[in-house]
């Protein structure tokens, strides 16, 4: 179908992502008879779910985030295509004793979380966007430039389109280039780090755990795998200090196998083989705002922290439903959906919480990169002592999953 160079929308999102997928298929059913015209805007061709092989690049998404997808009926695709789903965690410190094991039951739950392929998490979503009438989808689609009006933002494309909007979502990621159109300030600052992310083969079935041990070079973490009942991958996210990653990322993959089966203390016996490995320079980033009059800012364009704890996507996933439910009250109302009355509030309600999060990510990579021997023995005694207070211990498992 050939597009009109100009077109009408209620709002566009930058970005389709997991997050900004998720945010179109979400906001679509706002409305009810009065549905939103939703444009979608990505760059990149999406890579499509492979059956035969696992995507590097993997989310941990908590019971929280599965919840929000399954309100919409997003979440039984993505179970029909592959899903890890994992009943425990076991945590250690390379430089001590101090261990912390983490166990579904022990909080009544079926699981603690689900190690999904972001390749699974896209095409699911972009099926769904398909299905809907009301949000177009431009992909791919490079953006030229922005102009923001007083009642209308527009995107122009590179093929001379223009999308008018009451709003603008940017959820084009860390280096969000919507953010840094609209001159958002951040605080920001370069980790030292870098993440080796791939697939590895072990000797031993993974035991549907996730397994993370903390070095003072940076944390090693197992993320386990279920290829229908095979339980012997894992997708690895290996934080190393960015002189280490490169060494590492320089060895061939017999080599790296090696040293990847030694960090893990061979857990799960050794590592037999390797699929291509990546790395991924790690920043802190925040944005002082989260909107400004008629753009907000969603996911990892908004914040974007350490992966030690797995908590990114879902930190987007929670600015969605608060988006959505504050558009879905503007709608109701029938307020602009652009202005700073209807988008302060979604920043009011997120940033708090994303910069707790931030936070105690922080002290806890500061605290497991100490090197001293009385805080080595402190965090040791500390978490021995946590895994004997199971209420404490489940308290904090709950609070990760957002229950």
């Amino acid at each position: 179908m050939v597009r009109a160079k100009q077109q009408e929308y209620d709002m566009v999102i930058v970005g389709a992502g997991m997050v900004g997928a998720t945010a179109a298929s979400l906001l679509a059913r706002v409305g009810g008879d009065r549905a939103l015209k939703i444009a979608l805007v990505e760059a990149r061709t999406p890579e499509l779910f492979n059956a035969e092989q696992f995507d590097p690049r993997v989310a941990a998404i908590t019971e929280k985030s599965r919840q929000l997808l399954e309100s919409a009926g997003l979440w039984q695709p993505m179970a029909d295509k592959r899903i890890s789903p994992y009943l425990r965690m076991d945590v250690w410190d390379a430089e001590g004793t101090g261990r912390i094991q983490f166990d579904s039951h022990d909080i009544h739950q079926s699981n603690l979380g689900h190690i999904v392929e972001n390749s699974v998490v896209v095409e699911s979503l972009l099926a769904d966007i398909g299905q809907q009438p009301n949000i177009d989808l431009y992909c791919p689609a490079h953006i030229i430039d922005y102009e923001n009006c007083e009642d209308r933002v527009t995107v122009i494309l590179a093929d001379g389109t223009r999308l008018e909007a009451s709003l603008l979502i940017a959820a084009d990621g860390a280096k969000s280039k919507v953010r840094q159109h609209f001159q958002f300030s951040t605080r920001e600052w370069d980790y030292g780090h870098s993440a080796i992310v791939t697939t590895i083969r072990t000797e031993q079935p993974n035991q549907k755990t996730a397994w993370q041990r903390f070095m003072p070079t940076g944390p090693l973490a197992l993320l386990p795998l279920n290829n229908q009942g095979d339980l012997h991958h894992c997708s690895i996210v290996w934080s190393q200090e960015t002189e280490v990653a490169a060494r590492l990322m320089d060895l061939n993959d017999e080599q790296f196998c090696a040293e990847l089966s030694r960090a893990s203390e061979y857990c799960l016996g050794q590592v037999l083989s390797v699929d291509q490995r990546h790395s991924i320079g790690l920043h802190q980033r925040h944005a002082t705002d989260y909107a400004t009059h008629r753009v907000a800012l969603l996911g990892d364009a908004a914040h974007s922290i350490h992966p030690l704890a797995g908590q990114g996507v879902n930190l987007g996933f929670a600015d969605v439903a608060v988006l959505v439910d504050e558009i879905d009250r503007a709608v109701t109302r029938r307020l602009d959906l652009g202005d700073m009355a209807v988008l302060g509030r979604y920043q009011r309600r997120r940033k708090p919480d994303n910069l707790a999060t931030m936070a105690a990510m922080e002290g806890f990579k500061r605290l497991f990169a100490a090197d001293n021997l009385p805080l080595r023995l402190l965090r040791n005694m500390g978490m021995s002592q946590l895994n004997e207070m199971s209420p404490v211990k489940n308290e904090i498992i709950k609070r990760a999953m957002g229950l």
